[in-house]
């Protein structure tokens, strides 16, 4: 129902920034939740930032908070991903996601999110 399309990815220096972005399909996307992840080699996914449907609730894993920001554009269905200070420890490959979800709370786990982008690599050298 939902397709999603991740770019801006790319190699960076440590303290540089990247803005990802995330372009969906579908005209009922405002009401979806969004949220992006990323898994590093050997490595399992795990939750970046989140955004519910309303944008009234966003939540952020602690080792980006304060760093990184999650937003949206419903009329260019696209969600972003602002990534300031970046660490080599960001070095992953970056999914967007989104649910068919009208929470009040945003989602910080996979199995809350039922469309995937392909993912775009973020390197961050030092």
């Amino acid at each position: 129902q939902v397709q999603l399309v991740e770019s801006g990815g790319g190699l960076v220096q440590a303290g540089g920034s990247l803005r990802l972005s995330c372009v969906a399909s579908g005209r009922t996307f405002s009401s979806y939740a969004v949220g992006w992840f990323r898994q590093a080699p050997r490595k399992e996914r795990e939750f970046v930032a989140g955004r519910n449907w309303s944008g009234g609730s966003t939540r952020y894993a602690d080792s980006v908070q304060g760093r990184f920001t999650i937003s949206r554009d419903n009329a260019k269905n696209t969600v972003y991903l602002q990534m300031n200070s970046l660490k080599p420890e960001d070095t992953a490959v970056y999914y967007c996601a989104a649910a068919d979800r009208r929470t009040v709370v945003a989602g910080t786990r996979s199995n809350e999110y039922n469309y995937w982008g392909q993912g775009t690599q973020v390197t961050v050298s030092s």
